[in-house]
């Protein structure tokens, strides 16, 4: 298992230095370089750029040196959580996503927690009842969740919470937590916030992996150690549990590790919608403003956050199957 553990992690590191060139290339794709931006960005609101601000945020970022040493640079500040500054903000990027990013994680933990609880159990249930009522309505279920886009479900959840119950559906907090200091009437108000975002985006996850697991166990379900278990008077649910559900179960943990920054990412439309305090509409407004620090520092947190579910996953599947270390 140790031999398993370090050859993954000799994968993992260079491929973290590819998705941080990547990252990068992003931060230098616009024409010009940083400073151009900025100094274009305080002319358009009619200020005039500091020579000495300027001169030292060139010398702080390397602009006057070669591509390698300002890339350099850039990864010694990220070793040190400095991710540059923001252009549209005129803040650190490190301040916007410390801002964020705990609420960013917490939803995505919340949602990945509720996708694994319902979705395990409906699909082997789904497997062994098949082709039965119970079956077709959860298969129904997974193609209106695969299939319905999560902005949708959260703009028709709004419109019914505000319709019917007169309640504001959007954010996390009430307002006046907003801007309140940590207490337990805030962690109890985050909470009471937290669990309509969290079905939203655990729809479209929940429907995929139940599909996934009820495939897989079905596929299980035919093979000759199960039926060699039932012929020696194992009960049912001992001979689905026991054997082939451990097996079936294999797929679902290779993807798994992908979830939470494909929840990060799909939080995007969502959060923009919902007004959460997230990470992903401080992507798109990046984006769209072309802040490349903010932009390219984000896109290098969910590369490594894919990267660190993956090695998880991976670390996950070789505990609980021996042919995986074996094999690799």
């Amino acid at each position: 298992m140790i031999q398993f553990i370090v050859r993954r992690f000799l994968i993992f590191i260079p491929m973290l230095f590819l998705m941080s060139v990547v990252a990068f290339a992003i931060i230098q794709a616009p024409p010009g370089d940083f400073l151009t931006d900025y100094i274009a960005q305080l002319q358009a609101t009619g200020e005039l750029a500091d020579e000495s601000e300027v001169e030292a945020l060139r010398a702080q970022y390397g602009l006057n040196q070669p591509i390698y040493v300002q890339y350099l640079k850039w990864v010694y500040g990220i070793v040190q959580w400095d991710l540059g500054l923001s252009i549209e903000w005129r803040r650190p990027v490190k301040e916007l996503v410390n801002e964020r990013l705990a609420m960013t994680v917490l939803l995505g933990v919340a949602t990945i927690l509720f996708t694994w609880t319902l979705a395990i159990p409906i699909g082997i249930l789904s497997a062994v009842k098949k082709y039965t009522v119970i079956d077709y309505f959860f298969t129904f279920l997974s193609y209106f969740g695969v299939g319905t886009p999560n902005f949708m479900i959260a703009l028709v959840a709004m419109w019914f919470a505000f319709s019917w119950f007169g309640v504001k559906a959007t954010g996390l907090f009430s307002d006046e937590y907003i801007t309140a200091p940590w207490s337990v009437g805030k962690a109890i108000d985050l909470i009471k916030h937290l669990w309509l975002p969290m079905l939203i985006l655990g729809t479209d996850g929940t429907a995929r992996f139940t599909r996934i697991v009820r495939a897989n166990l079905l596929d299980e379900m035919n093979k000759p150690y199960v039926e060699t278990a039932r012929a020696k008077g194992l009960p049912e649910w001992k001979v689905v549990l026991k054997y082939p559900v451990r097996i079936a179960l294999n797929p679902f943990v290779s993807t798994a590790g992908l979830e939470l920054p494909r929840l990060i990412s799909g939080q995007l439309i969502v959060a923009t919608v919902m007004s959460l305090p997230t990470i992903g509409p401080l992507l798109l407004r990046a984006l769209l403003s072309q802040d490349m620090y903010m932009a390219g520092s984000i896109v290098l947190i969910l590369t490594t956050l894919t990267l660190i579910g993956v090695l998880i996953s991976d670390i996950v599947l070789a505990a609980m199957d021996p042919r995986i270390r074996i094999g690799a």
